[in-house]
This record gives C-alpha cells, structure tokens and sequence, in this order.
C-alpha cells in the first residue's frame, strides 16, 4: 500500500509551562542573548518528548522538537525562528538603530535596498487594517531585541545545537526520521550590518557561521530544514518595487549562500522552506511563485517545502505542475496542505485532494505532507493540533486513493 509521509513546517504550541519558564528568563550582558541552567534545559527535553510523541498520535511520520529550543518571550512569539540565532553567534550588538524599525545600512544590488520590517508594501497598502488594534492585523512580537553586526561573525552556539539535538534525538523511536529547523544565511542577514563591506560578504559570513550549525545537524542524523523565508517575502519589504530581474539577482545571492553553507552535506537530508512570511496580513504584494521557482530550484536541496494551503498562494500547485520538467528527478516536494493564516479546520478531504495534486506532479514517494508555515502562535493550540489530526488523516485517504 502506498504511504504519504507527513510532517510540519517547525514551529508547534508552546506548553504553558515552557512558555512560563522562558517568561521567568534573563538577559545576558549582551542584552539579546537569555541564560539558560540545566533545569530549564530538562524543562525542554521533556516538553520535546511530549510534542514528537503527540505528533505520532495524529499523523506526523517525520516529527520534529517544535522549535521548543529556540528563544521564545511569550505565547504570541513570532521571532524565535529568527532570534535564536542571534545568540548563537558573535559579532553582534545591541545600537541606537535596527533593522526592524530602521533600513539596513549596506546598499543592495543595483537599486535593491531593504526597507525596515515595518515599511513593508502590505504595511502601506493596508495601513488602516494594520493600525486598528482591535480588529486590525496580528503581527506578533521578537524573541529579543533586533541586534546589528558590529564585528565578524563567527559561531558560538555549539551547546545550544547539540542540546537541541540531543532533545530531539531523545524523542525519537530507532528508525525515526526527524527534523530541526535552522535558519538561513540570507535570512539570518537581514539584522543591520556595521562592518562588513557589502552586503555579499554579510551574508557569506552568516553562512560560514551557521555551516556548523547545519553539519552538526545532519551529523546526527537528522534533517536539516533551513528557514529563509527571505527568498520570497524580501519582494515585500523593497521600496519601491524592483524590477522582477532585479530582484532574482538580488535572491541569487541568497541561494549561492545557501548552497555554499551545505556543500558536503547529502543533500537527501537537506529541506529548504520557502514561504512568504507567516503573519496575518493580505499579502497581496507577495510575488509570485513563478517568478521565482527556477531561481529555488538552484537550492542544492532535497526537498523544498512551500505554502500550498493558504488562500493567497493555493493555486500555485499549477506552477509546480506547469514546471514538472525542471524538477530534478530526486527532488521531494513538501508542500503544506494545513494552514497557518486561519482558524478554520481543513477537512480531511480537501487536504487528501491537496496531496494527490502533488503526488500527480512528482509521485507520491516524492511527497512529504505539511503544514504551511510555523503553527505555534499563530493559531490556538487546540486548533493546531486539529490541523495536524486533519493532515494526518487526509495523508491516510490520499495514500488509498493513489
């Protein structure tokens, strides 16, 4: 009989003790980077058994830690897919100015310039939505204040991946397969940057930093998913609107980090999640996927994971479908068939006819079913893992159907 593999997108539902636990947290003398003791660490480990155990119940074949390991202030926190590697590296400060309420110092190439993560174009179009803080959009809040690069970049977080790593691979049964995130080198680079003499060198020396984050990984046997979401949603947060060609270049750049930062790794082991940024908005000045997908596809990746649930981006299977013959043979799509953009709870049978569009493009050994994008605080915990029940499920009817 034919299996659907199914997993999520990293992030799950924080348990109220783990999130008080990171409440009752200090700052280092840095001021971004929070103490952790050996009772918090147990405190995690367990929280992971837990969640891996959970996710077996519903479903989830390739379970991952949740990102439980990862800074987080608060039930509502957005940022710890980003902020966890701020305190894993050295050569950051906290300054007067940062990249998310200021520009990026550094130019772009060509006319390219990041605006600040509060200029967005979405921002602009639906000012008033965005104000209104009763009914206006949810845009949640970082794990830590937003540091800028104010000397090299090199890597400290040593003890932070392999806790990470031994939490989860404690979680696992033999024969497992799991996951943890990371976070990309272009990603990571968006802090504003001080030092380096452009914006190649920042972002190359990001990934320099993070390839040890990545190999120690996938030296445990596990799959690295990198999070860089900046392939997509940097389309937004450039003003004026750049030229479509302006803008490959300027993600090619991003895409040769990556590829520098896993060469030597296998790449079967690899993920690349793409997404348009997880917060509820109208994103209707995303771009669109194909424009960009052949530029992905230079990923040296196994697998790619994208949004193909939420109601923005949905019809875009046909992209994948109109592009079938550029995909490498051996490449698995891992597309979300849940959302992370709604309350609402996908019925098992629409998520089955969501998998069979893909196992139709690729064949099903060649799909993993996901969650579009992180759940944890962006959905109610109880919604979640009803998202995940209904992924698990619709990959149960979608396996007997093909």
């Amino acid at each position: 009989m034919t299996t659907i593999e199914t997993t999520t997108a990293g992030s799950l539902p924080r348990t109220k003790a783990l999130i008080e636990a990171n409440a009752a947290r200090t700052f280092e003398d840095d001021g971004f980077t929070l103490a952790t003791t050996p009772e918090y660490e147990e405190l995690v480990a367990e929280a992971v058994r837990d969640v891996v155990e959970r996710q077996r119940e519903v479903g989830i074949t390739q379970p991952g830690d949740g990102e439980f390991g990862k800074a987080m202030s608060s039930p509502v926190d957005y940022g710890a897919w980003w902020g966890y590697s701020f305190q894993r590296v050295d050569g950051l400060s906290l300054t007067e100015v940062n990249a998310f309420n200021e520009p990026p110092r550094r130019s772009e190439p060509g006319a390219i310039r990041l605006t600040s993560f509060l200029d967005r174009r979405d921002r602009q179009a639906f000012a008033e939505a965005y104000a209104d803080p009763e009914h206006g959009v949810e845009t949640g809040k970082g794990a830590t204040a937003f540091p800028t690069t104010t000397s090299a970049i090199s890597y400290r977080g040593h003890g932070a991946a392999a806790a990470d790593i031994a939490a989860l691979r404690g979680a696992l049964d033999d024969g497992e397969t799991g996951f943890l995130t990371a976070i990309a080198p272009g990603s990571a680079a968006r802090v504003r940057d001080d030092f380096y003499p452009d914006e190649q060198a920042h972002i190359d020396a990001w990934g320099a930093a993070l390839a040890e984050e990545y190999r120690a990984i996938v030296d445990a046997g596990l799959v690295l998913q990198l999070d860089d979401p900046s392939l997509a949603e940097n389309w937004d947060q450039i003003n004026p609107e750049p030229s479509v060609e302006d803008y490959l270049a300027f993600t090619q750049i991003r895409i040769d980090a990556i590829n520098a930062a896993i060469e030597g790794l296998p790449k079967e082991r690899v993920r690349l999640h793409l997404c348009w940024g997880s917060w509820h908005g109208p994103h209707t000045t995303d771009i669109e996927l194909r424009h960009i997908l052949r530029t992905v596809l230079g990923a040296k990746v196994g697998q790619i994971s994208f949004e193909a649930a939420n109601p923005r981006h949905e019809h875009e299977w046909a992209v994948w479908e109109e592009n079938a013959g550029l995909l490498p043979d051996d490449l698995v799509l891992v597309p979300g068939v849940v959302g992370h953009s709604s309350n609402l709870v996908e019925h098992p049978e629409l998520v089955a006819q969501r998998i069979e569009r893909f196992a139709r493009i690729v064949g099903p050994e060649r799909v993993i079913a996901a969650t579009d994008c992180g759940l944890g605080g962006r959905v109610h915990e109880q919604i979640a893992w009803a998202k995940l029940a209904s992924l698990g499920e619709g990959a149960r009817i979608a396996a007997t159907r093909i």
